[in-house]
């Protein structure tokens, strides 16, 4: 029996986004195309595959019995023939999505976006949101080419690599009235705090290590990002606990003061998660060679 593998890409998009609407965004497709196609994909596996619901599509047990070998077929296919593919950086063009999070937006995608300015011009960056929920970031499914940070219960079909591990400092005012070179744990407590959320996992991380110090903090305010902190603890006496990288970046500043905690908070692992569909793109190996580099290459201890 002949298949059409145009096909096949379709009944996997269906399948994790769960929605026509979705689907068809994520392959480039009108919606009328896209269930013309899945009339044809039911027609030649002879059975109706999803069903529509109140909220989006559900498969049918066919559907979900079929799904792993075709999702294999067709990364074998893509590992097949992505890797015959010659990649030079210098000359190519190419649009990769990757989602950081607040963390490696700061710290890492800066100096990423130098080295990819003097080695790969024709190759842009578009960054789209971390999320905790990886399916969220798109990376699940393929459509974003890698998530950077803290990679937590990964499904089967996300290859992980470790970048490197981070401590936390303290940041306060360069002229704050009751903190000089170092900081107690009395005053540690005492103290108000600029709490940052998210980034996502390196927040439970902070909650989970201050824990285990059992270390008290009264968080006085929430930011959503690093780039609030400096203001924020420029004209008050709170303080903040960060990354290391971000601590260095805020000691530039000279309003504000960099001290170690006044406990080892430990550190936290930054990681770099993709599709198994991209194990062989010649292209994505380049990128993520390149980010290696790129955090090998950050100052300090982070490693």
């Amino acid at each position: 029996m002949r298949y059409d593998l145009n096909l096949m890409p379709i009944f996997i998009a269906l399948m994790e986004e769960r929605s026509v609407t979705r689907a068809a965004e994520r392959l480039g497709m009108t919606q009328p195309a896209l269930s013309n196609a899945l009339s044809r994909l039911r027609a030649t596996l002879q059975d109706q595959l999803f069903i529509r619901e109140r909220y989006g599509i559900q498969p049918t047990p066919v559907a979900l019995a079929l799904a792993p070998a075709i999702a294999e077929a067709v990364a074998r296919l893509d590992e097949a023939v992505l890797g015959q593919q010659e990649f030079d950086p210098a000359s190519a063009e190419r649009l990769l999505t990757v989602a950081p999070n607040g963390y490696v937006e700061f710290a890492l995608v800066p100096a990423l976006v130098a080295r990819l300015r003097r080695d790969a011009p024709g190759i842009r960056l578009r960054l789209t949101p971390y999320s905790n929920d990886l399916a969220e970031t798109g990376v699940v499914s393929g459509t974003t080419a890698l998530v950077l940070g803290r990679i937590a219960d990964p499904p089967d079909n996300l290859v992980v690599q470790h970048l490197m591990d981070e401590g936390l400092a303290c940041v306060v005012r360069a002229d704050h009235p009751e903190i000089g070179d170092s900081m107690t744990r009395e005053q540690f407590e005492r103290l108000r705090h600029v709490n940052v959320v998210p980034p996502g996992r390196m927040r439970a991380g902070l909650f989970q290590a201050l824990a285990q110090q059992q270390l008290r903090r009264e968080v006085a305010i929430s930011v959503t990002n690093f780039f609030a902190v400096a203001e924020m603890v420029a004209v008050t006496d709170y303080c903040a606990t960060l990354p290391g990288l971000i601590c260095r970046r805020l000691a530039r500043d000279p309003r504000l003061k960099v001290l170690p905690p006044p406990v080892d908070l430990g550190t936290f692992p930054v990681e770099m998660a993709w599709h198994v569909r991209y194990r062989h793109d010649a292209a994505h190996r380049w990128l993520r060679t390149l980010i290696g580099e790129v955090a090998a290459a950050l100052p300090g201890e982070a490693r």
